[in-house]
């Protein structure tokens, strides 16, 4: 209406009224009762159409007439105006004709119709637009979505070009490796320790977390519920993982509900390791607050991804899981990240041992450097850490048994003195709250342990209780420098 020339606030209401008015006239072209009135509001329109073409020429202007909408438009010219008239003129003959004697009807056919098919007509109108609404709607929705897709491809590439920029790379983004990468979820922190457990299973045994991870492979936890209708669904992929990576992970199920209805659902699936929790203690110690979700826990026995939710961040899970080996960073038992300022293997072997002065459990002062002795097993501990509380027994037992070749055993531990106390450590222990000590030594979890010579690291850093016992045992061995020193000072081997 604006390219014809008419006012701007005027174009608006025009714009809005005429379709209107246009369809009301065509439908009055079709019952013989209002086909002279339909003919005379088209001569109106078209004379008002030619005119405002004509005007429209006369000054120059062409613009654009969308006489069929979007499906084809024109400049108007003199051919539109030419096209104008003659359909003025077919209007002006259907109004005069047609004004007492109209002619055959064009809907009279629908009187001689019964009502049954009235009916069906109407219901295949009513069809036809139904399907019409569905198809447009479809396309609007694709629409959508392609121009959503369009602004979130833009922004991933502003994003690459910002980390370009600042030398950020996506790598640099996963502090956890490729297990976090996209998926997003709660839980533990990655690299805290695994809590333990002990929970009977479906085949009648008892298990705990020990047991699962018995195999050295990374053990993936799904916690489901019974009822719960996203878990049941999950089932036969579990049994389907459980058999197609039984090599390179452990995959166990911890339910909670009607034992009954886990262990049909267990038999019906082929599952093997299905725990059951009296009600959610597991799944809350691994703050996993939902049903289904899933962890991966590494060999040594700590957290090595986020607790995700459903089944396709699962899949994606368990599938970087049975990849290559888990890469983690390790948290400390205070919950700060043991990213070691001074890692392993910086303290190469000959290195002297780090000097640190630390509180033992009765308050006084304790320099390192002061506990060097000819041999020394250094072993990082904290006494709320589920597997130094399993190493304990064998620990004591140790001690009972040193012979007089044995290396002196100094625990550096983490946790409150009342609890170190109680654990009833016969050997020197001097505490690190803040886990100085074990990221001077390149100690990222406990238990850990390293073999002091004479003041100088004589090994690296041994993870878990059975490296820490082995490294205790090879200490006690004889060592040549150690024989020959102990020959100097009169000492038995």
């Amino acid at each position: 209406m604006a390219g014809f020339g008419l006012p701007r606030a005027l174009a608006n209401a025009v714009g809005v009224v005429l379709p209107v008015v246009e369809l009301v006239v065509g439908l009055a072209l079709i019952p013989l009762f209002s086909v002279r009135f339909g003919a005379l509001g088209a001569a109106v329109l078209l004379l008002c159409f030619s005119a405002a073409i004509a005007n429209a020429v006369a000054h120059g202007r062409e613009p654009d007439c969308h006489c069929f909408g979007q499906l084809h438009s024109t400049p108007a010219g003199w051919a539109t105006l030419a096209r104008n008239v003659v359909l003025f003129a077919v209007a002006v003959f259907v109004t005069i004709a047609g004004w007492h004697s109209p002619g055959v009807s064009a809907t009279d056919w629908v009187t001689h119709v019964g009502a049954p098919w009235l009916v069906a007509i109407a219901a295949g109108v009513v069809i036809a637009g139904l399907v019409g609404f569905q198809v447009w709607f479809s396309m609007q929705l694709l629409a959508q979505n392609g121009r959503t897709l369009g602004r979130l491809e833009m922004l991933e590439s502003t994003l690459r070009g910002l980390r370009a920029e600042i030398g950020l790379h996506d790598d640099s983004l996963l502090e956890h490796g490729e297990l976090g990468r996209g998926l997003t979820g709660g839980g533990l922190p990655v690299g805290a320790p695994a809590p333990d457990f002990e929970l009977d299973a479906t085949d009648g045994g008892r298990y705990s977390l020990t047991s699962l991870l018995s195999g050295e492979r990374p053990v993936v936890l799904v916690f489901s519920a019974a009822g719960c209708g996203p878990c049941e669904a999950l089932l036969p992929q579990i049994g389907s993982w459980q058999r197609q990576y039984r090599d390179q992970l452990q995959i166990g199920l911890i339910t909670s509900g009607a034992r009954e209805h886990t262990e049909a659902g267990a038999a019906d699936h082929g599952l093997d390791w299905v725990l059951l929790q009296t009600e959610r203690e597991v799944a809350d110690a691994y703050q996993a607050h939902g049903t289904p979700m899933a962890v991966v826990i590494s060999p040594d026995g700590m957290i090595a991804s986020p607790a995700v939710a459903g089944a396709e961040a699962i899949e994606t899970l368990i599938t970087r899981a049975a990849g290559p080996p888990l890469q983690i960073r390790q948290i400390a038992p205070n919950g700060h990240r043991n990213g070691a300022s001074k890692p392993a293997e910086e303290l190469r072997l000959g290195a002297h041992a780090p000097s640190l002065a630390l509180q033992d459990v009765d308050g006084n002062e304790v320099k390192l450097e002061d506990l060097d002795e000819e041999c020394a097993v250094v072993l990082f501990w904290n006494p709320g850490c589920g597997f130094c509380q399993r190493m304990l027994p064998e620990l004591h037992a140790f001690e009972r048994h040193m012979g007089p070749g044995a290396p002196r055993l100094v625990v550096i531990s983490a946790g409150e003195r009342e609890d170190v106390r109680e654990q009833a450590i016969g050997s020197r222990v001097v505490l690190d709250p803040d886990s100085q000590a074990m990221r001077a030594f390149g100690a990222s979890g406990t238990p850990m342990a390293v073999l002091v010579e004479d003041g100088k690291i004589g090994s690296g850093v041994a993870a878990g209780a059975s490296a820490v016992l082995a490294l205790l045992e090879s200490g006690a061995r004889p060592h040549p420098a150690r024989t020959a020193a102990s020959s100097d000072r009169g000492l038995g081997p």
